[in-house]
């Protein structure tokens, strides 16, 4: 790509890497650096990638920003390049023993002292938040586009009347079960299974963008791994609430009504699927989640 070209000299390696939902990736490779370049019509990634940098750790290892800015009609960024492959791709046998560390990465999020005025849901690096309230953010999606640019949910569901009446029976029982969700607020991913984390031999070695990062109550992060584990057929046999469990009992961590918050999660990251795959016309994906989310409302 010239602009890599331009920026980095005529003799960079340049390659395209995997495509993103919102930014597309390259690999440069220059005499003294092994770097990733992203690009994108939004700034709002990019600044949130930079800033969570600030959190990495051991745990919790989150490459820095080397530069972003404007560029080609957008946005780009640039970070060091990190070993290690997708957790995604991990069998059974990997996977269990990657769940220490996972859990570990987890546990330095909710650990991190988040600024003190901010509310809850999506941020901002200058500290703004999209809802007051954790509870406000968990039902409020419903009133709002479903994702950047997109429509409102009922609008992208109305050709499709079967997903359109599970959605109301879904939020319907997520509006039940919503009070058991305390008020809390940590530092969550929210999007650690779409190849964002790394991992080298047993530990995470990267967890990277952190475009969809949130803040609100942590279970919610376990609650991911939870709803997509089906998508996952290496996976199939990990009970990823038990294993969550069974960590926090561990550590001493009392988690009241782990259930219940779970169910409700589960719920809003059903819901919210099924109108990001409406938007995107993935009709398959639209049909799966439906499935999976009306299980989770009738359990």
């Amino acid at each position: 790509m010239q602009f890599l070209r331009d920026r980095f000299g005529s003799a960079a390696q340049v390659a395209v890497m995997r495509p993103g939902e919102w930014s597309a990736a390259y690999s440069v490779k220059t005499a003294d650096a092994d770097l990733v370049a992203r690009f994108s019509v939004y700034d709002e990634d990019f600044e949130k990638d930079a800033y969570a940098a600030r959190y990495s750790s051991t745990a919790l290892p989150i490459p820095e920003i080397n530069e972003w800015g404007p560029a080609l009609e957008g946005f780009y960024a640039v970070a060091p390049r990190m070993p290690g492959q997708y957790i995604d791709g991990l069998d059974d046998a990997r996977m269990r023993r990657v769940l220490p560390s996972l859990f570990a990465a987890m546990d330095a999020m909710r650990a991190v002292d988040l600024p003190a005025a901010s509310g809850y849901g999506g941020w901002r690096a200058d500290g703004s938040t999209t809802h007051r309230g954790w509870r406000e953010w968990l039902l409020g999606f419903v009133d709002q586009p479903a994702t950047r640019g997109a429509p409102g949910w009922r609008e992208l569901l109305e050709d499709s009347p079967t997903s359109l009446a599970a959605f109301e029976e879904g939020y319907a029982r997520l509006r039940e079960r919503v009070d058991h969700c305390p008020e809390d607020r940590h530092l969550i991913h929210n999007d650690l299974i779409n190849r964002n984390v790394l991992v080298e031999g047993n530990r995470i070695s990267a967890v990277l963008d952190w475009g969809s990062s949130t803040y609100g109550d942590f279970l919610f992060e376990v609650a991911n791994l939870v709803f997509y584990q089906p998508w996952f057929s290496a996976w199939r046999n990990i009970d990823f609430a038990s294993e969550a469990r069974a960590h926090y009992d561990a550590i001493g961590l009392d988690v009241p009504h782990f259930d219940e918050r779970l169910s409700c999660y589960t719920l809003r990251i059903g819901l919210d699927d099924m109108a990001y795959s409406a938007f995107r016309k993935r009709w398959e994906k639209v049909a799966e989640t439906t499935r999976r989310t009306l299980e989770i409302a009738r359990t």
